[in-house]
């Protein structure tokens, strides 16, 4: 069974694609080809993610984002809780 992360996920709790449990494992992003660590959401299968642009809020008090499109890679950081030790005694 492989382990990867979903392929949309946000980082906002009012959004129907936020996992708790899976950002609380971490995500790693890269997308064309250099690590990201200020993605608010991103969408693996349609290639895009939004980043905050940079300290302007919303009326609300929300970061304002921008879209933009590339290849994006993602991956948990750390592994799943009770499979620590899993991997490491094979015959």
């Amino acid at each position: 069974m492989t382990d990867t992360p979903p392929d949309r996920l946000s980082t906002d709790p009012s959004s129907p694609y936020f996992d708790q449990p899976a950002l609380e494992r971490g995500i790693g992003i890269r997308f064309k080809g250099k690590q990201r660590h200020d993605v608010e959401e991103y969408d693996r299968a349609a290639g895009w993610i939004r980043v905050a642009l940079g300290k302007k809020v919303d009326r609300h008090g929300r970061p304002l984002t921008i879209k933009l499109t590339g290849e994006v890679e993602a991956w948990f950081e750390r592994p799943a809780p009770g499979t620590e030790g899993e991997d490491s005694a094979e015959g």
